[in-house]
């Protein structure tokens, strides 16, 4: 991989357990926390009896020279040399979508090998250590405790908070500070302890420590939540225990199938290169891929459904979030429609609740981990909802899913909430009055344009999935409707040659238009074909920063998932691989050691804000696209 990562994936299983290094080696500082805080973990070569760093910072000990970083979609690998030998370091998140079992057993590898390189035999010996920080919100919170792991073959332990308040609040920049980190291996002849530290004159478990003796280790990283989401009271487990499966025997399957899952995660990468002509391209959506797929969490609801739980990572903490979901979706659709109607359960639940009100769909459905009803705005008036917004996105994503599904059976239980919408939308969504939309970082505008075309498209999927469900009349009267209101946008949104304004009532302004791209998608010929040619040309040729495409007039920041879909509407590759090229460029050469920002300035590349945000999955809309699957 060319593309510097601005911040570099290791352990990535879910919104708490998620582990990186902001570093261009990864000897040059401790890894973090998906927030940024510390969660260090350590490891030591010994050769001949000498030590050597190969990850973090361990004081007084050189590191090995860092030769290469290759990123591909579920791996991460390392290689060193020096003293006289090589050494790999290959980090595998099996986040393998179409198996749930795999994707949401929460254990992670590293895999360990050196090999001889100046021909002399050497004695090896690994050293990994794992702070106590990665089971508390803040190191030194609690003591910790400490237990062997007792599985025959296996060895290592865990330790956990002393004391143990399960689910015990929600929010954004929080780690998790109940439940128990594991670090195990089943090389032969390993060792493990934890190491102490004294604090007021008493000893307490500072980290945990496996000792491997030994060329070749494979070791696993995990974490028993106890459970996982509170979801309108009840609190809920992972779907990979939803039958009472202990840690212990995941973490002893998780050693019997490595070899398996690497072989189907290289697979995974393999077909996502061959399926990107452009290698930057390919190269953006294999960083995404972990990042948006570990910022869920999968659980099952009490009648064995799926849930695929959201958080809003450095927004505001907000869980199964409607907006976010929406950008989301491309890369879901692709290799797991289900998931996608395990993010849109919540959201019907609570807006078939007595604690919603209003005639629009809801914005989120809590504050994760705690999903027990609408967090933003606070529920008590329209002003700061985003009526059209969501509206929008839930019909958009309900068609799109029952596409790439094939199948309507999640629309139909569901049929009166989206007619409803729908209805809204006729209502009020070719010219909203004063509202947010998903960009509510920019504040409340009246007459936006991209939020009408986004009411023309949620109209039009309604007309899709009438099709879909053996209604052509409604179908087309719904089309048609869309159709009218697509050419009433054209008249009220133009501003000068063919290029729209960013509200209807204010001439000389201009925004990308994203949400046009489901016309293309669908095949709803909602639009004219080249409606929005000559618009995107005139962004590239008279718009475009260094890094990008700002999201409109009124700043010079842009929304990384916003710029790809309009990418994806280009009408040629030049145009598509010169925004594709500026989101690259930002992110290698960004200051911003963050996880993926969506949210940044093309001027400079700096964060404006949010990170490991899963609206990253936009970035596949083009392989979407390409793929046919949602072609209606």
């Amino acid at each position: 991989m060319k593309l510097r990562a601005p911040c570099v994936p290791l352990i990535t299983v879910d919104p708490y357990f998620s582990v990186w290094s902001k570093y261009d080696r990864l000897t040059d500082g401790d890894t973090v926390h998906w927030t940024g805080k510390p969660q260090p973990i350590t490891g030591i070569v010994y050769v001949d009896g000498d030590p050597y760093t190969f990850m973090g910072k361990f004081g007084g000990v050189w590191p090995m020279e860092q030769t290469g970083l290759e990123i591909t979609a579920c791996s991460t690998l390392y290689t060193f040399a020096g003293a006289g030998i090589t050494l790999r370091a290959e980090f595998t998140s099996p986040l393998l979508t179409d198996d749930l079992d795999i994707a949401s057993r929460p254990v992670s590898y590293l895999r360990l090998t050196a090999a001889s390189a100046d021909g002399a035999s050497h004695e090896i010996r690994f050293v990994i250590d794992m702070d106590d920080s990665i089971c508390l919100n803040e190191k030194y919170q609690y003591p910790t405790v400490f237990s062997l792991l007792n599985e025959p073959g296996i060895t290592g332990g865990s330790l956990g908070a002393s004391e143990q308040h399960v689910l015990n609040r929600s929010g954004d920049d929080l780690r998790i500070d109940w439940g128990y980190a594991y670090l195990a291996t089943n090389a032969p002849g390993a060792s493990v302890k934890t190491v102490e530290r004294f604090r007021n004159g008493v000893a307490e478990h500072d980290k945990l420590r496996l000792d491997i003796p030994g060329c070749d280790a494979l070791v696993a990283f995990a974490y028993d939540d106890i459970r996982s989401i509170q979801y309108f009271g009840e609190n809920l487990t992972s779907y990979w225990n939803r039958n009472g499966k202990t840690i212990q025997t995941a973490i002893r399957e998780a050693f019997a199938d490595y070899e398996e899952l690497k072989a189907r995660c290289d697979r995974l990468g393999e077909n996502l290169r061959a399926k990107c002509e452009n290698e930057q391209y390919y190269e953006l959506v294999t960083l995404a891929y972990r990042q948006a797929v570990a910022a869920h969490k999968i659980a099952v609801d009490l009648n064995g459904e799926v849930l695929f739980i959201s958080k809003e990572c450095f927004s505001n903490g907000c869980a199964a979030t409607v907006d976010v979901t929406y950008p989301s979706i491309p890369l879901f659709l692709l290799y797991n429609p289900e998931l996608v109607h395990g993010m849109l359960r919540p959201v019907f639940r609570f807006a078939d609740s007595d604690g919603w009100r209003f005639d629009f769909s809801p914005h989120d459905a809590g504050q994760y981990p705690l999903v027990n009803g609408q967090v933003y705005g606070e529920n008590t008036s329209e002003e700061n909802q985003m009526p059209v917004e969501e509206c929008g996105n839930m019909l958009i994503t309900v068609t799109a899913a029952a596409l790439a599904a094939k199948r309507t059976d999640f629309a139909m239980q569901h049929w009166q909430d989206l007619e409803k919408w729908t209805g809204y939308l006729i209502k009020y969504g070719l010219d909203p009055k004063n509202q947010l939309c998903t960009d509510d970082f920019a504040g409340h505008l009246a007459h936006n344009c991209n939020l009408g075309l986004k009411a023309i498209m949620g109209i039009a999927a309604f007309g899709v999935l009438n099709r879909l469900t053996g209604k052509p009349e409604a179908a087309e009267k719904y089309t048609a409707m869309a159709r009218d209101m697509a050419a009433q946008w054209i008249e009220k949104a133009k501003d000068d040659e063919n290029v729209y304004r960013l509200a209807f009532d204010r001439p000389g302004t201009w925004s990308m238009k994203y949400n046009a791209v489901w016309d293309r998608i669908f095949g709803t010929e909602i639009f004219p074909a080249d409606a929005f040619d000559a618009e995107i040309e005139n962004h590239i040729a008279n718009h475009m920063n260094p890094y990008g495409l700002p999201l409109d007039n009124r700043s010079t920041y842009t929304k990384s998932d916003w710029l790809m879909w309009t990418a994806a509407m280009a009408k040629d590759e030049a145009q598509f691989n010169a925004l594709v090229d500026s989101l690259w460029r930002a992110y290698h050469e960004s200051d911003s050691r963050v996880p993926l920002t969506d949210w940044y300035f093309t001027d400079t590349a700096l964060q404006r804000g949010f990170q490991n945000r899963t609206v990253q999955g936009g970035l596949f809309i083009r392989l979407l696209m390409d793929s046919g699957v949602c072609r209606a």
